[in-house]
C-alpha cells in the first residue's frame, strides 16, 4: 500500500480517527457504484458503512426514520 500524502485543504480534513471523519473532503465520487473515497482515506458508501485504512468495516448507520404503525 502506498503512504498517504498529508491533507493538503485548508482547514485540515478529520483525520480517520476522528468522530466526524465523514465531513473530510471527497477525492473520488461514484455515485452509480455507491461510494465515495475521502481526502482521510475513508471509503464511504450509499448507506453510511465505511471502509477503514486500516481495513476494519463501520456497519451502516443511518438514522431510522419513521415507525411501524
Amino acid at each position: 500500500m502506498s503512504p498517504r500524502l498529508p491533507c493538503q485543504h485548508q482547514p485540515s480534513c478529520p483525520t480517520v480517527d476522528a468522530s466526524d471523519r465523514e465531513a473530510a473532503q471527497p477525492i473520488a465520487h461514484y455515485p452509480e457504484q455507491g461510494w465515495t473515497l475521502l481526502c482521510n482515506g475513508v471509503l464511504l458508501f450509499e448507506d453510511t458503512g465505511e471502509f477503514l485504512p486500516d481495513g476494519s468495516v463501520v456497519s451502516p448507520h443511518r438514522p431510522l426514520t419513521g415507525c411501524a404503525a
